[in-house]
């Protein structure tokens, strides 16, 4: 992503969120805002397994939020993605049945894909026969499906598709999104990420890697990003969506600009399958890339949004890097402690958060850090969040496979 430019800006017009902290932007950012911890016991599919808790998104309506006719022929992942859109575009102001669909893009990010529909209809295979499995198995499993049904919903005849970068997949949507309003081929991009993963089978395998919380005596405690006693993430949910403008397209419409995502960069660890790159060398990459796409200095930025996991290997390579690139000046939440580790949609929920807290100068705080482990030599926002004038934020998401991937947000 290094090029020889002038920098180029997003405008953000909208944006959406189902998240365990709440349904809805206010909600959900009133949550985060307080640093509330939403992990709990209870997740009825994770019943009888050794992992039983996960920050769930409660009391989501499916037949509500996209339509009793719909809901069923979706899969959980993309009910969430339609529900975020609509939230975006109506914050947004934009009004579908104006506009011209082929200037109109949907870039989401995804993990994993219809989770839950892959594993029911598996169980349906095995217990009762072929002819029981539903003919809606792949449209409802498919990765990409998510961002073919929000364009159906509101006629984006752009350019559609799913990046399936692991946990940075819904940053990389973002990016990807941007550089399509760069590139001139659309003037609003639908963008983010969604993941419905509180299934047996993918939460059984990150337990047996040892990567999850053994905290089940307090699971709303266990996310606990740059404590000394973290052991783990909490698996969560959920879908984040942002609406992106070309800048001259937001102001000729009179449209409110929330933020601006004015620099992308992208990198590879090439180091190891599941385990960071013990220094952050990779994720280094990404960082200084987006920088420069941003023509922006490192001594720039005001606040870091961490990837921050709360594993303990995650969470010292990100604080030796951060430290290395930017120094202990800027000011460094995880929202983790809150939502939990919602895997492809993470890097989308944390854009958001990112959006806001530059939009309104408030840096959340990050939940359940009690005790900060004294490897990590960063100024980590904790306790209680900080109202402060945030000129430029950077967002940090890093996957499975190393795949990194960082933005840059700026005050519009």
């Amino acid at each position: 992503m290094d090029r020889d430019h002038s920098p180029f800006h997003a405008a953000v017009t909208g944006v959406g969120l189902v998240t365990s902290a709440g349904i809805g932007v206010p909600t959900a950012w009133e949550r985060v805002r307080a640093g509330a911890g939403t992990a709990a016991t209870g997740v009825p599919a994770l019943q009888g397994t050794p992992a039983d808790f996960g920050c769930m998104v409660a009391d989501f309506d499916a037949a509500k939020a996209v339509g009793r006719k719909k809901a069923w022929r979706l899969d959980r992942s993309s009910q969430f993605a339609v529900a975020a859109a609509a939230e975006a575009l109506a914050d947004s102001g934009l009004d579908p049945s104006t506009w011209d669909g082929a200037r109109i893009g949907v870039v989401l990010g995804n993990g994993i894909g219809g989770a839950a529909t892959w594993e029911k209809q598996h169980n349906t295979l095995r217990d009762e026969g072929p002819q029981r499995v539903s003919a809606l198995l792949i449209p409802m499993l498919s990765v990409n499906m998510s961002a073919g049904y929000v364009a159906m919903e509101c006629g984006a005849q752009g350019p559609n598709f799913v990046t399936a970068t692991a946990c940075a997949s819904g940053t990389t949507a973002v990016g990807m999104a941007r550089e399509l309003l760069r590139s001139g081929l659309c003037d609003v991009v639908i963008t983010g990420g969604t993941e419905a993963c509180l299934v047996p089978s993918i939460v059984s395998g990150f337990s047996q890697m040892g990567a999850l919380s053994q905290r089940r005596d307090d699971p709303a405690a266990a996310s606990r990003p740059f404590d000394v006693d973290r052991d783990g993430f909490v698996p969560g949910e959920g879908a984040a969506v942002l609406v992106l403008e070309r800048v001259e397209h937001a102001r000729a419409r009179g449209a409110h600009v929330r933020a601006l995502v004015s620099g992308y960069g992208a990198s590879a660890d090439a180091h190891h399958a599941t385990a960071p790159e013990p220094d952050g060398r990779g994720a280094e990459l990404a960082v200084r890339s987006a920088l420069r796409d941003a023509g922006l200095a490192p001594d720039a930025v005001d606040h870091v949004n961490a990837h921050g996991t709360s594993t303990p290997l995650n969470d010292a390579s990100e604080a030796r890097m951060i430290r290395r690139v930017l120094g202990d000046r800027p000011a460094v939440t995880s929202v983790k402690g809150v939502v939990g580790h919602a895997l492809g949609a993470a890097g989308a929920i944390e854009a958001v958060v990112t959006a806001l807290t530059v939009e309104h100068a408030f840096i959340p705080p990050t939940a359940n850090l009690e005790s900060q482990d004294p490897e990590v030599e960063l100024d980590v926002v904790a306790k209680a969040g900080r109202e402060t004038p945030v000129e430029v934020a950077v967002s940090n998401s890093f996957g499975f496979g190393g795949q990194n991937a960082v933005l840059v947000l700026t005050r519009a």
